[in-house]
């Protein structure tokens, strides 16, 4: 038995939960799906299922495999079709990351709409804020914000951000509005640890840097929490543009300090290169720059 055809009982064994269930559905003999996969397991050196006389089920190495098992088949069945000339059409297990509010509000309505579209493919998402590796957690595509490092990834610009000091008018009325940067350090300020624990908050007067050391009175681990509060006029705050962009544009919250913002970050859509992308990647990332491209708030 080849490798690919014991591939694919794996998989088929995996989805079902059963040896049983996965002869029946392949076609197959219960001995020869036994031996499969026994074989499978030989070969790598490790178990894939742990069989009782109720259930199977995965191993820790068996659930790591089963992503790599179906990407491998899937990439497989895309180079079949393109080596007779048919057009690939997107399907199989496609894994995006982006941080967490740009996920939110930006890749969540997109992913739903691009899904609507091609019933054969199935998404999974890593909403974090922090730049993951695609290679070591298994990802297609990802959504930085920021300059990019040089890589082997295929990178598309989809538009800009800025960093945006930012208050309610609540607060605003009754504490005054800051002029300088250095003003700062007379209001009380909401830190956000989710872009990072340092004390200073950078600026630019007249293309020149400028640092602030701000309050360390209130820090807090998520962008939503840091929005909810200056939204009840407790305090200022700095975040990314977009992340603020419908309260802006709802009056709920107000820009201060734009002249003294710094240059804004990029917007990248990521996916690998140095191999033939598959259809569902490059259908995908095609979708995805084009409807970041036409939203205005991140293309200013």
């Amino acid at each position: 038995m080849d490798r690919f055809q014991a591939l694919q009982i794996f998989v088929k064994v995996a989805e079902l939960g059963g040896f049983a269930a996965a002869s029946r559905d392949l076609g197959l003999s219960p001995p020869g799906v036994t031996r499969a996969i026994a074989g499978l397991e030989d070969r790598l050196g490790a178990r894939l299922f742990v069989r009782t006389t109720r259930s199977v089920r995965l191993t820790e190495t068996g659930m790591r495999f089963l992503g790599d098992a179906k990407r491998i088949l899937t990439d497989l069945a895309e180079a079949e079709e393109a080596a007779v000339g048919s057009h690939a059409a997107p399907r199989g297990e496609l894994r995006i990351t982006a941080p967490v509010l740009f996920g939110r509000l930006y890749v969540t309505p997109i992913l739903g709409d691009y899904l609507n579209q091609y019933a054969q493919v199935n998404a999974e998402t890593m909403f974090v804020d922090r730049v993951v590796n695609l290679m070591d957690e298994g990802l297609d595509v990802a959504i930085r914000i920021g300059d990019l490092p040089d890589s082997s990834l295929s990178a598309i610009r989809v538009g800009v951000v800025r960093r945006v000091m930012f208050a309610a008018p609540e607060y605003l009325a009754r504490y005054g509005i800051p002029q300088r940067p250095r003003d700062l350090t007379d209001h009380r300020l909401i830190h956000s640890l989710a872009i990072g624990a340092g004390g200073d908050w950078a600026f630019q007067d007249k293309g020149k840097p400028l640092s602030v050391k701000i309050d360390q009175r209130l820090r807090m681990n998520t962008n939503d929490a840091v929005i909810e509060l200056a939204l009840r006029g407790w305090g200022l705050s700095r975040l990314m543009s977009y992340q603020v962009a419908a309260h802006l544009a709802e009056g709920q919250l107000q820009t201060v300090l734009e002249e003294f913002e710094t240059e804004p970050l990029p917007i990248h859509v990521l996916h690998g290169q140095g191999r033939r992308v598959s259809a569902k990647i490059r259908s995908f990332v095609d979708y995805m720059v084009e409807r970041l491209r036409a939203d205005a708030t991140i293309n200013f």
